[in-house]
């Protein structure tokens, strides 16, 4: 491998293998909010991870001011985070639905750039972060060292995926959701009510971006400008995952994860998103419509 002079001990390359798997689930998380967005709405949210930083400093700062560790400040930040999606996508971005794309993309660019300069202005440039007590443990399986943060930070984003799959297949309004995106003429025929849904559907994508943003903070310094880095590889991952695809979100997350961790390790920690964006790149040029997308 490069850098090193003999092979490198197969333990050592599992151990980050398997972290890059545990971030890349969370990464997926922050980017299945993107992509539900995307595929009931048809808006693509510019102002994604600028959210998801307004969601760290919100952790960061109950720890700081309380102490409140932000595992326990998943309910609230994304309960939040619902009514603050609900809010703008039925006040602000509906009226630009029917509206030309560029109009959207300069209607949520601006909603980016008042949060990076709000959150600039309110804490200054400087990084924060969380310490918790069981911030450097680890689990010991067999030969692997296991980063106890990661395992717990991949646990609540897969259970926060299984209740966003569960309220999409299970619940009246999720069918009805899903009706929106399958046949928007069809839905509206029989009475939907669609910028209500569309409204809940954006809640929903914010309060996947809410509990992504908590689990970050754990394991990431946040600053203001860590928003439009967020943005752009939830980009990154919905598309290798495929617009649309709540699945092809876990995936590119994973994969973003393992891609990252592997080439901080075998190249240098800064060509990270190197590796990404030529993965990326493949994806686009083999396959366009993203691993688990559908051709148009």
């Amino acid at each position: 491998m490069l850098g090193y002079d003999r092979p490198m001990p197969i333990e050592s390359v599992a151990n980050v293998v398997i972290a890059g798997l545990l971030t890349g689930l969370v990464y997926g998380l922050m980017a299945l909010g993107l992509s539900v967005i995307y595929g009931v709405v048809r808006i693509v949210n510019f102002a994604h991870g600028e959210m998801m930083a307004l969601a760290m400093y919100a952790a960061v700062m109950a720890f700081a001011g309380l102490g409140i560790d932000p595992l326990w400040m998943l309910l609230p930040v994304a309960l939040v985070f619902f009514v603050l999606g609900y809010g703008l996508q039925r006040g602000l971005i509906n009226p630009f639905i029917d509206r030309p794309e560029h109009s959207q993309f300069m209607l949520l660019l601006a909603v980016a750039l008042i949060l990076v300069n709000g959150l600039l202005v309110t804490f200054g440039p400087d990084a924060r972060n969380v310490q918790v007590d069981y911030a450097l443990d680890s689990m010991v399986i067999g030969p692997l060292l296991v980063d106890k943060v990661r395992v717990i930070c991949a646990a609540v984003a897969l259970l926060t995926c299984a209740v966003l799959f569960a309220i999409f297949r299970y619940t009246r309004f999720g069918k009805a959701i899903r009706a929106c995106a399958d046949n928007l003429l069809g839905a509206q025929v029989v009475g939907l009510d669609v910028r209500h849904l569309y409204a809940l559907t954006f809640g929903l994508g914010s309060a996947c971006v809410g509990v992504a943003g908590c689990l970050l903070t754990l394991m990431f310094d946040v600053t203001p400008n860590s928003g439009p880095a967020y943005t752009l590889l939830a980009f990154i991952i919905v598309i290798i995952g495929g617009l649309g695809s709540m699945a092809g979100a876990l995936a590119g997350g994973v994969l973003i994860g393992v891609t990252e961790a592997v080439a901080g390790l075998v190249i240098s920690p800064s060509a990270k998103s190197m590796l990404s964006f030529a993965l990326l790149i493949a994806v686009l040029a083999f396959r366009p419509q993203g691993l688990f997308g559908r051709r148009a």
